[in-house]
């Protein structure tokens, strides 16, 4: 059964494949370093059994905190090969997550992929008494360094190399002993409402997601992919290690964050997944490049892009488009979208996906009038990610899909969305109590509001919990709303209110780079986030947003007024998720005299902000903020 585990996969395509194909490419001063099948396994084997060497049994934990590099799934498989699990650290954890994760996981070894992930690690050592050894990764700026605690990556795989040579037989013994039903990582779930719960994923999980994606859509071992957002995101996971270990394509890892758009041009993938957030920017990009473009490119976006959207209409709706259509269409790729394609480095796509929160129709509408066949993916944590996705010609903008294979769906009488299969979790990690709560009578309870289609699409409404009634009754769904307001190029974070209230307002983060660049081309001088966010022209730009927003929008749900935030919700501040969920609890409280302000006859009022440079270093200081209304109250 070792072929159905995640190192089991791995030995299968080093035997397969040996030298002749590049398993993994990582871009390093410049340069793309190719790694091998046979050399991805003896790195993986040479790791393993270094940590083996300094004491790693079977059931321990590894936590690595990195940016995503092949030594992080050198540690996650070797850990995995040794009958251990690995646990997901975001490198932009602050030392308190870094501590309670450590802790609560009952790591033993810690993998830092650099000096500032490692200085984190020693910060806290006292505070994590089980942590036995801390290898770092990548050395640089650290020759000074002498904690006895601290150990480096070449090494331990120079220890494992030589014990190798002593025991070849080894490391395919221990692999052998792995089974399925064995926890290979512990992934610690986005903390909306409370303390992260670690869920434990099994080989069965890993393995049966993988095989049921590919199912879904097939991939081939000739596919690239690039792997850019956190390994510590279970999405990730099923992307970059399991699918991509179960089919044997190429997985490459950016230079740094800074390149991935100019890496990806470069690689050009056949598989992609981006949460929101990165569609959403592209898209602001695309509009903002198409005002600052030369006429002649402004008019063939004006001419063609409504070719795009009826062709895209065409097959959202089912419908065979005519001779006509598919010419315009032709002459529409050749003369915009094949450039816009190319720039943003979709061209070869095959697979495409979102996931992690739901995609606004408009944003979808975009891509698919581009000719990216973009779907949605829906999945949680604890069903190993992704458990329901569009198939490619059956999307439907108010749906996330149809259940992938091997997984069965049910809606419960108080329209809670359940699950059981092959990838669901094992349980929460020390905690008796969620894992009772969440796997009751066989199903596991996802806390979503949903409804199941006849055709067996599924719509996810909101979380159960966030659900919200206005005081006559009324409910709306915060999210479906906060999605079509992230359409408009100018607003990057919005947070609707309304429970308990006589009408709907939001509170809304600007797009600092394209609100700056509009202030720029109306001479509208500005020195800060928070000077730029609270000017009267700003407020009437996005009080025109709103109403765009709001034509949209049944007249129980329009949004009534809104404030702007005088700064970006951060994760830093706990205001997001590390997956960039809103913490609607947090955020509420912390804001809770722009929520007043905004159900009270006040048009402006003084607040105490708190504002943080990129360093984290910040002040305190007072600013104006208005309540602007867009809509009459009754």
């Amino acid at each position: 059964m070792a072929k159905e585990t995640m190192p089991g996969l791995l030995k299968e395509n080093a035997v397969r494949y040996g030298d002749r194909k590049v398993a993994i490419r990582e871009k390093e001063v410049g340069i793309w370093q190719s790694v091998t099948w046979k050399e991805y396994y003896e790195n993986v084997r040479d790791f393993a059994l270094g940590l083996h060497s300094l004491g790693f049994k079977p059931g321990d934990k590894l936590a690595y905190a990195g940016d995503n590099r092949p030594e992080g799934l050198y540690s996650e498989l070797a850990a995995q090969s040794l009958g251990g699990a690995i646990v997901g650290i975001y490198p932009d954890s602050h030392l308190d997550q870094v501590e309670y994760i450590i802790n609560h996981s009952d790591s033993i070894f810690v993998v830092a992929g650099d000096q500032e992930q490692a200085d984190k690690v020693l910060d806290i050592k006292e505070k994590c008494p089980k942590v036995a050894k801390l290898i770092v990764d990548d050395p640089k700026g650290m020759r000074r360094y002498d904690d006895p605690i601290l150990g480096y990556f070449k090494d331990v795989q120079k220890l494992g190399h030589e014990l190798n040579k002593k025991e070849p037989h080894l490391f395919e013994d221990m692999v052998q002993k792995v089974t399925p039903d064995d926890v290979g990582m512990i992934n610690y779930t986005s903390g909306t409402t409370g303390l992260p719960k670690g869920s434990m994923i099994t080989h069965k999980n890993m393995f049966n997601v993988a095989k049921a994606q590919d199912t879904v859509d097939s991939a081939s071992d000739t596919f690239e992919y690039v792997s850019f957002l956190p390994l510590a995101w279970i999405g990730e996971q099923e992307f970059g290690v399991y699918w991509s270990l179960y089919k044997a394509f190429t997985v490459n890892f950016p230079e740094k964050v800074e390149t991935v758009q100019e890496n990806i041009r470069e690689i050009g993938p056949h598989i992609m997944l981006a949460p929101p957030r990165i569609w959403e920017k592209m898209c602001s990009e695309i509009q903002v490049k198409i005002q600052d473009a030369a006429w002649i490119k402004r008019l063939a976006y004006r001419v063609f892009s409504p070719v795009g959207y009826r062709m895209a209409d065409f097959k959202l709706e089912k419908k065979e488009p005519s001779f006509g259509w598919k010419f315009l269409n032709r002459v529409a790729y050749f003369l915009l979208f094949r450039s816009l394609r190319n720039y943003f480095g979709l061209t070869h796509l095959r697979h495409v996906y979102t996931g992690g929160a739901p995609l606004g129709p408009e944003i979808f509408n975009m891509f698919q009038a581009l000719g990216v066949n973009i779907k949605q993916a829906y999945g949680m944590t604890e069903q190993t990610a992704a458990s329901i996705i569009h198939r490619t010609d059956d999307i439907r903008l108010d749906t996330v899909g149809t259940p992938i294979p091997g997984i069965e769906f049910k809606i419960s009488d108080s329209g809670e969305l359940l699950s059981r299969g092959d990838t669901v979790f094992k349980g929460y990690y020390k905690d008796p109590e969620a894992t009772a709560q969440a796997l009751r009578d066989g199903w596991f309870h996802s806390g979503d509001a949903a409804l199941i289609e006849d055709d067996g699409h599924v719509i996810i409404i909101d979380r159960m919990s966030d659900v919200m009634k206005l005081t006559d009754g009324s409910k709306f769904s915060p999210q479906l709303i906060e999605n079509k307001m992230r359409f408009s190029p100018f607003i990057i974070d919005a947070v609707v209110v309304g429970q308990e209230r006589p009408f709907i307002a939001s509170m809304i983060a600007i797009d600092m780079g394209n609100v700056g660049k509009w202030a720029e081309n109306h001479q509208l001088p500005y020195t800060t986030f928070t000077d730029l966010s609270q000017k009267e022209e700003v407020y009437d730009l996005i009080a025109g947003e709103v109403k765009k927003t709001n034509e949209s929008l049944p007249k129980v749900a329009k949004i009534k007024k809104f404030v702007l935030l005088y700064k970006e919700l951060d994760a830093d501040d706990d205001e997001l998720t590390r997956t960039r969920k809103v913490r609607r609890k947090f955020v509420a409280e912390r804001y809770r005299d722009l929520i007043d302000a905004l159900y009270g006859e006040q048009e402006e009022l003084e607040v105490e902000a708190d504002i943080r440079y990129q360093d984290g270093k910040g002040f305190r200081m007072k600013t104006r903020v208005m309540v602007k209304q867009v809509e009459p109250l009754a």
